[in-house]
């Protein structure tokens, strides 16, 4: 690149001619050349691209055409991101990505590509920023890898956890009844079953099968040409049975025989032996599903499994029944003399055909010494040595040449002839020093007169078993924590519910105290005042309780992100005070999010404090958004259009065992007073009860950047609009008749002393029912309050009977936390607990403003 970059006509660009170069960009371009790392530097404001040997090699086929350009027209598809490089470079600070996921042109089409990314200002001869340098490494490979990891975890688990369940099991109907119950627990089907064909191919039985509770069971016999030609022809070809949608996918009388049966769709594989179908697993949908590739695999895998556990528990049946044949043969040789010989001749052959016929088990026999004797097939397989390969040598050679030091394979031997068996797992080597985990069991075999003969050795690889258990235990772990948080959830919105009911009788009672008070006697104003701030904070307290439960009501609306976080500016500002800069970073056309504006403006306000928090002394908080596009399941996301807002801080950053309890409830790293611990797990429950999700990235020493993922607004979401309205409409001006309606007498009470109060005459009824009786003997209510969470008749079920008999009446629902039934809430007149009496009267003057 040296001499390219010595060849280049720069006098055609912002860089000038090399003769006319400054000292400090000869030696920054001299550095760059001669270094082994990826560089490229963007010199002068336009960014013109100087590069060297790594760096081409990373532009592909964009190479050398990138020499000199602008680096907003070299890379066009992520202009926005060099922009904002060249912003922060020349003004002197810098930049790091890590794992930053970019979509670019290099080869001709665009693709994905992950890169870990740090830029730094270079100066020129006046010590001024003129350019910056970029370091860029891809690391595109490792995030796929990573990726394609965890996506297997799950696959192994699960068929660990079958292998060990059938692997108990010795009789063949108990481990088909086990691998069906299990493979549809895992795939969520409504029916998994197993069935065998009859001699003549027409015909099936299924033997056994698991069924969703409520659903028939399928078992019994069928016609096979009932179920189509497709079925016919594919499965007796040896290949799958593959249907989404047998309504469509089938003509009209073959599809009858699966929805017959309950089955919309369905994944069969076959079983062919010798040329011929001779059994079938299948799993089934009672609704439309698409199969994906890893189910397919995945019943392949678990159907091939579960026929060779088939195999081995009737290789184990036949062994017992030999070992039986066998004893009786000894018995009866003692009074046939005659016969012995013919007889232990027949033993010997059916043992050897028995023992030839296992393949999931190495099974040969050493002689006394411990010379290999005999090999069957299963040896081959799992040991890799062919009969001439190993008859005749000593067994030591599958023990590693330390275990071999150690004497471990006479150990063994001696065990063995002392004790009569030796049995162990540990380390063995396959043919070429491949080693892998075998459970080894070594018995002694004597000849009539108790002389020792030989030894019989029966080794099973367990190599996928051990690595699969230690993957369940961390598994296991992960589910426990995501059971605790849930539990924990459950409890705190149970709890808030109630606390609100609790602070609205406070409040009410409190705001009536206060004004009944002479206002001369300031000492207990200012203790009531004193009070309802509590209470306000308390409120305040139940709100976060609630967002952490997803229980809190929720306006969605359709908010511009870079509008609403501009308006916020000021506020963040005198907030988090002086001594920390906001900079805010959003692209031009970043599509509108759907969500309550109200918590996302808590959320960002909750995330500034946190990142003041974590600088002390002062700094820079950043406030950006994205476009991201989420395809298949991610961290809980489904597939999508999301932004994701970003709140980074420069601060003390946190460790991993802080990082994964940092949305845990209740937990906190600052002082006593200084914190709720419900920060953080408010907002993780607000972006969770939206469709999005909270997600952090932070190190201890390198800042925090908290992320924000919430969907793109639909074509016909609601925008955020502010309403300015009266404090009192003028319909709300006369005094009312109203019907006040909820099971808790405090707040039933506390309810109609404010209405009487603001001069309305107040109907209390502690229940719907009774309510209703109330409307009934009244003509004159004029307006009516329910409670949702009512014993007997909800607020909602109160209010389709009230509309039923009088649809004009004006009705407000006071409730304390996001139960409303969706298809109701966009009809009603919602006052949310705890309220005051102002809140009372906005809410009653907008049902009769609504009335008008």
């Amino acid at each position: 690149m040296g001499a390219r970059i010595a060849a280049y006509d720069w006098s055609t660009t912002g860089v000038g001619a090399i003769a006319q170069w400054s000292q400090s960009l000869r030696s920054i371009v001299a550095f760059l050349v001669n270094s082994p790392v990826p560089l490229v530097m963007l010199w002068g404001e336009d960014g013109h691209l100087i590069y060297n040997d790594g760096y081409s090699a990373f532009a592909g086929e964009r190479h050398p055409g990138l020499l000199g350009m602008k680096v907003l027209e070299a890379w066009p598809e992520v202009a926005d991101l060099n922009a904002h490089v060249m912003r922060v470079g020349l003004a002197g600070g810098t930049l790091a990505y890590r794992n930053h996921r970019l979509k670019l042109n290099r080869t001709g089409v665009f693709e994905d590509c992950w890169l870990d990314l740090d830029y730094s200002p270079v100066f020129d001869d006046d010590g001024h920023p003129a350019g910056v340098m970029a370091v860029v490494v891809e690391t595109t490979e490792s995030v796929l890898a990573e990726q394609a990891l965890r996506k297997s975890e799950a696959r192994l688990r699960f068929l660990d956890a079958l292998d060990r369940d059938t692997g108990r099991a010795t009789d063949p109907l108990e481990i088909l009844a086990i691998t069906t119950a299990k493979l549809a627990e895992h795939l969520g089907a409504s029916n998994c079953a197993y069935a065998d064909m009859d001699a003549d191919g027409a015909g099936l039985t299924i033997r056994g099968d698991w069924v969703r509770p409520g659903l028939p069971s399928t078992v019994g016999h069928y016609q096979f040409a009932a179920f189509g030609e497709q079925a016919v022809r594919e499965l007796s070809a040896g290949r799958p049975l593959i249907l989404d949608d047998n309504a469509i996918e089938l003509p009209e009388h073959e599809a009858a025989a699966f929805q017959a049966i309950r089955i919309a769709a369905t994944c069969c594989m076959p079983l062919v032996k010798d040329g011929r179908l001779i059994a079938l697993m299948a799993a089934h949908h009672d609704e439309p599903h698409v199969w994906t590739a890893d189910e397919v695999a995945l019943i392949r895998e678990v159907t091939d499994r579960s026929w060779a556990h088939v195999e081995r528990a009737a290789a184990e049946a036949e062994l017992r029944k030999t070992a039986i044949q066998l004893r009786e043969l000894n018995a009866e040789l003692e009074t046939r003399a005659t016969e012995r010989a013919a007889a232990l001749e027949q033993s010997r052959t059916q043992f050897r055909l028995l023992v030839q016929g296992v393949t999931d088990y190495a099974i040969y026999m050493l002689d006394p010494d411990g010379i290999v004797a005999s090999w069957n097939a299963g040896a081959q397989r799992i040991k890799g040595y062919a009969p001439d390969e190993i008859m005749g040598a000593h067994f030591s050679t599958f023990y590693h040449e330390e275990d071999r030091a150690a004497g471990e394979p006479q150990r063994a031997l001696e065990t063995a002839r002392r004790q009569g068996r030796f049995a162990a797992e540990g380390w063995r080597m396959r043919k070429g020093g491949v080693r892998f985990r075998a459970s080894v069991v070594l018995d002694a075999i004597h000849d009539d007169d108790g002389k020792l003969i030989g030894f019989a050795k029966i080794t099973r690889d367990i190599t996928e078993r051990e690595e699969a258990q230690r993957e369940l235990e961390v598994a296991r772990e992960a589910l426990f924590q995501s059971q605790k948080i849930e539990a924990i959830g459950q409890l705190t919105g149970g709890v808030a519910h109630d606390f609100n009911n609790l602070l609205m009788a406070i409040m009410s009672g409190l705001t009536l105290l206060r004004k009944r008070l002479p206002e001369d006697d300031a000492q207990i104003t200012r203790l009531i005042d004193n009070s309802l701030q509590a209470a306000d904070r308390g409120a305040a307290l139940t709100q976060r309780m609630l967002a952490f439960a997803r229980r809190q009501e929720l306006k969605t609306e359709r908010i511009d992100v870079p509008a609403l976080v501009a308006d916020m500016r000021g506020l963040l500002e005198r907030t988090i005070g002086p001594a920390w800069r906001i900079e805010m970073d959003f692209p031009d056309r970043l599509p509108a999010v759907s969500g309550d504006v109200n918590q996302l403006e808590m959320a960002l306000v909750n995330l500034a404090v946190n990142a003041r928090d974590a600088m002390p002394d002062g700094g820079l908080i950043c406030i950006r958004g994205v476009e991201r596009e989420v395809i298949g399941e991610v961290r809980g996301l489904t597939s999508g259009h999301y932004v994701r807002m970003t709140v980074s801080d420069e601060g003390t950053g946190m460790d991993a065992a802080t990082l994964a309890r940092a949305t845990e409830p209740f937990f906190t790293t600052k002082g006593v007073g200084k914190g709720t611990g419900l920060g953080l797990s408010m907002i993780h429950g607000f972006a969770r009860q939206n469709g999005g999700m909270l997600e952090i990235e932070s190190e201890a020493g390198r800042g925090t950047h908290a992320h924000i993922w919430l969907p793109v607004a639909g074509e016909f979401a609601r925008p955020a609009v502010t309403v300015l309205r009266n404090v009192v409409g003028r319909a709300a001006t006369r005094s009312l008749v109203v019907l006040v309606a909820d099971d808790d007498p405090l707040v039933l009470m506390n309810t109609a002393d404010l209405l009487t109060d603001l001069g309305h005459k107040a109907i209390e009824a502690e229940s719907g029912a009774a309510a209703l009786d109330q409307l009934a003997a009244r003509e004159d209510i004029a307006l009516l309050i329910t409670d949702q969470a009512m014993p007997g008749m909800t607020g909602t079920e109160l209010i389709a009977h009230v509309r039923a008999r009088r649809p004009e009446l004006p009705i407000i629902l006071a409730t304390g936390y996001g139960e409303t039934p969706a298809e109701a809430a966009e009809h009603l007149l919602r006052l949310n607990k705890p309220f005051t009496q102002a809140d009372l009267e906005r809410a009653v003057a907008d049902a009769m403003l609504q009335r008008v």
